[in-house]
């Protein structure tokens, strides 16, 4: 195999053999393929329409320079409008060093040029998993395949969780781990920022997670001979509260505005930040989580680590009691976070379904 980094070899599953092992011997460098596999292409009506998608120039970039200074007010006034009209927008003077995030992209690649027989044994099909090396999306149960590889697991609190990790590349827990405290604490910045936004206690978010929870993915998306045929990873909010993310330099973001699709094209050093399923709940549908896909090239792999920030599991989540008005009575019904969580692994990536379900008016609730 020529560079795994542009192979596709944990694609394939069988049931008598590992899936990175059978995609070895079928797949091999996906750049001499001509076409991708029956399983993942999707039906017509479900393709990406690549030639449909805008390009956004317009979404909303906004400096955190100040955001602890005089410039405070303004900042929450532009993260209130960009969490209301569109559930995402990009960040920049976040404080994360770039050093980290440069530190970050290449370790996750090197990761993925690691030989197989080092990868595969972080191998798991159990969302519960503190450590899982995976493929697609959830291979129990999606009729369809996605065009993607990710290594995900806990980030925090980072001594319960860091002996897990690979321990190759050599640098690889030291580069994680820094990156991980960083961008934790860039979401607890941003956290107290948006509960101010909807005119809570700065606090307010952060006590409603709970004792809080922090997972990141290392995706890579290989080239794809066909990348009109399939995704990445298919329309979807994500079930968490925040998500920030580090595009890499390829593009493959797209974010649903206004019933159309728009590619969001990477900025050195820049985060995305999504709103997330359980911050619609908290601000009782005021806020919108961001519906999202991942698109794929022939040309280059795509690397992106998304950071997830979560509740605990056994945090109650329900629409703050100061947002529930005669005008926006309760959206939504009273649930755990491990409650949403098991649901939303159990189905396939389809919108905005799992979230769906929980309204109040919902049938079966």
């Amino acid at each position: 195999m020529s560079n795994p980094l542009l192979a596709q070899d944990t694609m394939f599953r069988g049931k008598n053999s590992s899936p990175m092992r059978r995609a070895a011997k079928q797949t091999g460098d996906r750049s001499r393929c001509v076409q991708i596999p029956m399983e993942y292409i999707r039906p017509l009506s479900e393709r990406p329409r690549l030639d449909e998608v805008s390009l956004s120039d317009d979404i909303s970039l906004i400096d955190l320079t100040g955001l602890h200074g005089l410039n405070r007010q303004s900042l929450i006034h532009q993260i209130r409008r960009a969490c209301q009209e569109d559930g995402f927008f990009q960040v920049i003077n976040h404080g994360v060093p770039d050093t980290d995030i440069n530190s970050m992209l290449a370790i996750a690649k090197d990761f993925f040029t690691m030989p197989m027989e080092y990868r595969e044994q972080f191998y798991s099909e159990d969302p519960s998993s503190v450590v899982r090396l995976s493929t697609s999306f959830n291979v129990q149960n999606e009729k369809v395949s996605n065009w993607r590889n990710y290594l995900r697991h806990h980030c925090y609190p980072l001594e319960k969780y860091i002996d897990a990790w690979p321990s190759q590349p050599p640098a690889y827990r030291e580069v994680v781990g820094k990156y991980c405290t960083e961008v934790r604490a860039l979401v607890l910045r941003l956290l107290a920022a948006i509960s101010e936004s909807l005119g809570l206690e700065p606090d307010f978010l952060d006590n409603a997670l709970g004792n809080h929870a922090q997972h990141m993915a290392i995706n890579c998306y290989p080239r794809c001979p066909n990348p009109d045929l399939t995704f990445g990873l298919p329309a979807h909010s994500d079930p968490n509260a925040l998500t920030v993310l580090l595009q890499g330099n390829v593009s493959g973001l797209q974010v649903l505005r206004d019933g159309r699709w728009c590619a969001v094209q990477p900025m050195p050093n820049a985060f995305v930040v999504n709103v997330g399923d359980q911050l619609q709940v908290l601000s009782n549908g005021i806020y919108k989580s961001g519906v999202h896909r991942a698109v794929v090239n022939c040309s280059e792999a795509r690397i992106s680590v998304p950071t997830f920030y979560c509740p605990s599991p056994d945090a109650v989540i329900e629409p703050a009691l100061p947002l529930i008005t005669a005008d926006n009575p309760s959206q939504y019904t009273k649930f755990t976070y491990e409650e949403y969580y098991d649901k939303f692994w159990s189905k396939d990536l389809e919108g905005k379904t799992c979230l769906n379900s929980f309204t109040s008016n919902a049938s079966g609730i």
